[in-house]
């Protein structure tokens, strides 16, 4: 029978491997890294791990309480493309040294309690999750803030504002106009070979991959599609995919940002997620001759995602930036309903024919800024509690909300305004996540102390438009 660890012991002998780098995901969402020679790397590592000091990631151990192990997946292994040295990368959980057991606040371990909790249930045995990323890719990126000024700028070459801009050899023209993005052709698009790059990168890492293309905004936005995978490999190849995008932008002479909103009056960026539960084999979300095919098992799971969108948003929008894109009024998703046509929709049915398989939902509120392993675990106890609850969605909505007249508008609920929105609807209501000890409760509360001071940072300081609207008043 294979043994995954001994398969990676052994990837190092016969391919020359001169490293190993420890990769994991912080609460933030960020990934972390720690390099060992090779000889540390043993058999029993995969079990107890490797020691590291906890104390200096953001929101985890306290000095005193510092000592923690690093436990890598052999299942998730790759050599690292951007490195000068041979090295493997793992991507690893957190535990705790002295029990074994998982550490509380590592986000993949939170992933693997989800998916227990899923199978306790009965209800299905896997959780299908297809994320769509999109990003940003600029030229310059320069910012500050200080008691006596702030201050940013983000530039694009194919930025409508740069019509007029003196370039060296000259300005070419082929300037995109505003929220025409989607989807012209080079000398338009000059991305083509990065993204190219980029998707074919990712899948030398393992990742499946679909597709790439320009977005909306004309100012660089961009995204890579991705196929669905089971629950923690989808949040795994999110990190690869910000990871990949990050190091060709930076090859290329580009940076890359995940931001929601980082250019005024164009469209955002978001990370819409796909979902479907199946059981022994078979899809539990279609139903024929329903509304939208959908099974009453998937018409529960949208009404568990529609009745906690407030609080899902503080894992699924976790920025106060993130809130600059969920505006009423734009294309934005912030309606909570669903439809099988409106992107202006929370949840939209996905057109899938007559396939069983293909059946899914689209959960369009969330950004790229999410750790995924919170917001996919998150997004998930919400369905299954809409299921445990049989929680009624109503019908789907399938009308031009922007036709609406503002008296039956008013009658829609929307997501939160704010991020400070989203983490007092997830201090009133948490319920559904602390079942099956997925999450905790000191988690939440460390979370929402966490964006609390976010929260705190913006609201004391002077927004650099207030002075065109009040200076002189």
């Amino acid at each position: 029978m294979a043994n995954p660890a001994q398969d990676v012991l052994r990837r190092i002998r016969e391919e020359g491997i001169e490293l190993i780098d420890l990769k994991f995901a912080d609460l933030h969402g960020q990934w972390q890294h720690l390099t060992v020679c090779t000889d540390l790397l043993e058999e029993d590592s995969f079990e107890t791990g490797l020691a590291f000091d906890g104390s200096s990631i953001r929101g985890w151990k306290a000095i005193h309480e510092s000592d923690m192990a690093i436990v890598p997946d052999p299942t998730a292994a790759w050599i690292d493309p951007f490195l000068r040295h041979k090295t493997l990368s793992l991507i690893c959980s957190v535990q705790e040294p002295r029990s074994g057991e998982p550490y509380g606040r590592c986000p993949r371990s939170l992933a693997r309690r989800a998916l227990a909790h899923l199978a306790g249930t009965g209800l299905a045995d896997t959780a299908y999750f297809g994320p769509e990323l999109e990003f940003f890719l600029f030229e310059d990126v320069r910012y500050g803030s200080s008691p006596g000024g702030s201050f940013y700028s983000v530039d694009s070459i194919e930025a409508p504002w740069n019509s007029g801009r003196l370039e060296e050899g000259g300005n070419l023209a082929y300037k995109m106009r505003a929220k025409e993005g989607y989807f012209p052709v080079p000398p338009s698009d000059t991305f083509q070979d990065i993204r190219s790059e980029m998707l074919l990168t990712m899948a030398q890492l393992g990742v499946p991959i679909e597709k790439h293309h320009h977005e909306v905004a004309a100012a660089g936005q961009q995204e890579l599609g991705i196929r669905f995978s089971e629950l923690i490999n989808s949040a795994d190849n999110v990190m690869i995919y910000k990871y990949v995008v990050r190091n060709v932008a930076r090859k290329y002479g580009r940076t890359a940002t995940f931001m929601p909103k980082p250019v005024f009056d164009d469209n955002g960026s978001g990370m819409h997620v796909h979902q479907s539960l199946w059981r022994e084999g078979q899809p539990l979300f279609y139903g024929l001759g329903t509304y939208a095919d959908l099974s009453q098992t998937a018409r529960w799971y949208i009404g568990g995602l529609l009745r906690h969108a407030p609080s899902l948003l503080a894992f699924t929008n976790p920025t106060t930036n993130s809130y600059k894109r969920l505006v009423p009024g734009f294309e934005a998703p912030v309606n909570l309903v669903y439809s099988q046509g409106n992107r202006s929709a929370a949840v939209r049915i996905p057109l899938s024919g007559d396939n069983p398989r293909a059946k899914r939902l689209e959960f369009r509120s969330g950004d790229a800024m999410a750790n995924p392993y919170l917001a996919f675990s998150a997004l998930l106890m919400a369905g299954l509690d809409g299921i445990r609850q049989q929680i009624d969605p109503g019908d789907g909505m399938d009308l031009d909300l922007f036709a609406l007249p503002p008296e039956d508008l008013a009658q829609i609920a929307t997501v939160p305004a704010c991020l400070e929105g989203a983490l007092a609807a997830l201090g009133a209501d948490h319920e559904y996540l602390l079942a099956g000890d997925v999450f905790s409760s000191e988690l939440i509360s460390t979370w929402i102390a966490l964006k609390s001071e976010e929260v705190q940072q913006l609201r004391q300081r002077p927004h650099p438009y207030e002075f065109s609207l009040y200076y002189d008043a």
